[in-house]
């Protein structure tokens, strides 16, 4: 697998690594949790950044896809790649909730098309202990279906809904195969990446709200819905609960770009009890998922802070990870 470098070329953007995607999806979800909480302005300001990071990273992405092949078929190797489909779908999302449907289908597209590709590069060269970035291929699979759940709400399209669950189920199943390979090392060693051990699942518990909301299900799927949205929510609070005990006896200060890997499930987990508090009818989740928003947010700035710092300082050595 290739190395991480936790510092980009001083301000060169297309030195950045796959996994600086995840500043998207980070900036993304916030912006969702902030909108789910009643916090519109800010969740507005969060989406213009989140857009215009996701254009210069879909630039780069592009540069690499049609003139630097070599490096694009290394990367898309790695399981950092699929954070180009995390990020889509998490931005598709929340332009559905602005009502800009036609572009959140045109995100879901994007994404459906490019989802088989980079899962199955990532699948052919899994192995034994692999640092959390191996639990994004439940995400992106989790994030179609958290996208199109959302779509099928705002358009009454019962078969996006149907596909959802469809996306939901397998993302589950992933999620399983990549606890397998997971090397539990990294709770305490990781260098940002592995809190997407417990994002996994709070997205998870997303895209199952998403789909308890529908009217599409009653009765016996309607219920097993809100079990298996309620099981994955308490897994993923047990992970933060975990991993945040980890980062206070095992503190990592230094700034690795894959810090934004552990901010995008600081918002997700936050999203998750907000969009989930309605759905279920579990009132306590709201202010809990408060309490966890503005920890994300907190967490958001302090990244953000730090990766202007390590993109404008000189040329930094770029260490193996």
């Amino acid at each position: 697998m290739n190395p991480v470098s936790p510092f980009p070329r001083s301000g060169n953007w297309s030195e950045l690594p796959p996994a600086a995607g995840a500043a998207v999806m980070a900036t993304g979800i916030v912006s969702v949790a902030m909108h789910l909480a009643g916090y519109e302005a800010a969740s507005l300001a969060t989406l213009a950044l989140a857009c215009l990071l996701w254009l210069v990273l879909a630039c780069d992405f592009g540069n690499r896809l049609f003139g630097e092949r070599a490096r694009f078929r290394a990367e898309a190797d790695t399981p950092a790649a699929l954070t180009a489909v995390a990020a889509t779908t998490v931005l598709g999302t929340r332009l559905s909730l602005l009502g800009l449907q036609s572009l959140a289908a045109a995100m879901l597209l994007l994404a459906v098309v490019l989802w088989p590709l980079l899962l199955t590069a990532v699948v052919r060269h899994w192995r034994r202990r692999m640092p959390g970035a191996v639990f994004l291929v439940c995400v992106a699979t989790q994030g179609l279906a958290v996208l199109a759940a959302t779509l099928a709400v705002a358009t009454d399209a019962d078969w996006l809904a149907e596909t959802a669950l469809a996306a939901f189920c397998l993302g589950l199943l992933l999620y399983l195969e990549a606890l397998l390979r997971f090397d539990f090392s990294h709770v305490l060693e990781g260098a940002g990446d592995h809190w997407v051990a417990g994002g996994a699942l709070a997205i998870s518990a997303l895209a199952g709200s998403k789909l308890t909301a529908s009217t599409v299900w009653t009765g016996a799927a309607h219920e097993a819905l809100r079990t298996a949205t309620l099981v994955t929510l308490a897994l993923a609070l047990a992970w933060y609960a975990v991993l945040m005990a980890a980062e206070l006896l095992h503190r990592r200060p230094g700034y690795d770009i894959r810090r934004w890997a552990s901010v995008f499930p600081l918002g997700m987990t936050a999203a998750a009890c907000l969009s989930t508090a309605p759905a279920v009818e579990i009132g306590w989740l709201r202010p809990l998922g408060e309490v966890l928003l503005w920890i994300a947010v907190a967490a958001w700035l302090w990244t953000a802070a730090a990766f202007t710092r390590a993109w404008t300082r000189p040329e930094q050595p770029h260490p193996a990870a």
